[in-house]
């Protein structure tokens, strides 16, 4: 699997035709304690740098965007109950959506995680 970072704070990671979304550690770090978090639907149709998910703390309210275009598969049920996983692992369990590929060649412009260290340490 190989993971990619865009100038947004979002993480995606691609295995095959399918990709999983979340944000950084960076990101939850700068909002917060999250407090809420809105998924989108299975079936629903992302494109890329669209709004594709929202992420509440208790300093403010957030777009997620989409990394890539694509269609989500799934959504991830767990933070509903627990929006506290994106604070606790957010480039792990505390994830936002799965999404099938519409275009690979989408990946080309987004950033390697050395890229984004680099990137985060000039903010």
């Amino acid at each position: 699997m190989t993971r990619y970072f865009t100038d947004e704070h979002e993480w995606i990671e691609v295995d095959g035709d399918t990709a999983t979304v979340g944000i950084t550690d960076y990101a939850q770090g700068q909002l917060g304690d999250i407090v809420f978090v809105e998924v989108p639907e299975a079936g629903r149709d992302v494109t890329k740098g669209g709004e594709a998910a929202v992420v509440e703390s208790v300093k403010a309210a957030s777009d997620v965007y989409a990394p890539v275009s694509g269609t989500v598969v799934e959504g991830n049920a767990a933070l509903a109950d627990d929006p506290s996983l994106v604070n606790s692992d957010p480039e792990g369990t505390g994830w936002f959506f799965k999404l099938t590929l519409a275009d690979t060649g989408q990946l080309d412009g987004l950033m390697d995680e050395a890229g984004y260290k680099d990137f985060v340490g000039k903010l």
